[in-house]
């Protein structure tokens, strides 16, 4: 599994679902996509500095992402759906997590309007943590400069976090989105600090009842951002059970009329109890080979014995077997 810790921390989704505030709070905001290398350095400095002072750590963040609701047909499919975004928000320490509706209303929240209505007036922040490229209030107009004179006006403190390298590479939700894109599972892992990987269900078909009994597994679909197409090497969770796997993402092009799916062939299978509510997690290990058409099933068959053997060599090295 992806290794982040659940915790059980509050959720609020509206500034009306808040209970009342009269303490302080330390909080950061942003859409925090990927919940990547940066997003975390700034958010544990956030739970570093509000543990210090004896206050909450609160990470703010909207749904839908704003993009979507402001420029829906060029939006960008997501790392993280809003569900897996808070759960990976909780596992960084924050002691709640509050989602902002994006809407109407607050699209045409001035800068000085969100600052005083929402941080100052209901928030009571007392610190706020920030990337330099943060930018809010309608049509984006204020940046860190103006949030710091805002900080001096409302009297909290503004840290501002320099962008994080990951191998030398600037660590952006939007450059994590281009390489998961292009198949680079591997420099998106360095970026993200973990293996990029889908939470999703099984789709219906071949296999789904009450046991699962072939060693197949396609998943439903998915409406948020994939890999390019191509074959990887995965480890797919099937609710307490973790398998080695192999997944082709495409459209399977050797058969005419197949469609588009992500379909994992697990290599050490057993029968495991499944249905098409059953939770599964299918993590993007290593990319095998670009999807291709084959001039024949016969030919197709042979290449995918040579990817099983080359996701069962990538799996010992990584068991260090």
């Amino acid at each position: 599994m992806s290794g982040e810790a659940s915790r059980r921390i509050p959720v609020y989704r509206s500034l009306a679902d808040l209970p009342a505030v009269h303490s302080r709070t330390v909080a950061a905001v942003g859409n925090f996509d990927g919940v990547h290398c940066g997003h975390r350095e700034i958010l544990s400095s956030a739970v570093e500095e509000a543990h210090t002072l004896g206050v909450q750590a609160l990470a703010i963040t909207f749904d839908p992402h704003p993009e979507r609701f402001l420029r829906p047909s060029s939006a960008p499919r997501l790392l993280t759906p809003i569900s897996e975004r808070v759960r990976l928000l909780a596992s960084t320490g924050v002691d709640a997590v509050l989602v902002l509706p994006f809407d109407a209303a607050l699209a045409k929240m001035r800068a000085r309007e969100f600052v005083r209505q929402v941080l100052v007036d209901r928030l009571h922040v007392c610190a706020l943590h920030e990337g330099g490229n943060f930018r809010f209030g309608y049509r984006a107009e204020a940046g860190v400069t103006e949030l710091q004179g805002f900080g001096a006006e409302f009297g909290f403190q503004v840290h501002l976090h320099r962008a994080v390298c990951a191998h030398g590479l600037e660590v952006s939700s939007s450059t994590v989105r281009r390489l998961v894109a292009a198949g680079d599972v591997k420099r998106a892992r360095w970026m993200l600090g973990r293996v990029f990987a889908v939470r999703s269900t099984p789709a219906h078909g071949r296999g789904v009842g009450s046991r699962l009994l072939v060693p197949t597994v396609n998943l439903a679909e998915y409406d948020e951002l994939l890999p390019a197409f191509g074959v990887y090497v995965t480890r797919l969770t099937v609710g307490e059970y973790c398998f080695q796997s192999v997944t082709n993402v495409g459209n399977r092009p050797t058969f005419e009329g197949a469609g588009f799916s992500v379909e994992s062939h697990i290599l050490n299978f057993e029968p495991v109890e499944m249905d098409e509510t059953t939770p599964l997690e299918l993590e993007f290990l290593a990319r095998l080979r670009p999807e291709r058409e084959w001039p024949s099933p016969e030919a197709l068959r042979e290449q995918i014995f040579k990817d099983v053997a080359r996701a069962k060599r990538y799996f010992r090295l990584l068991a260090g077997g």
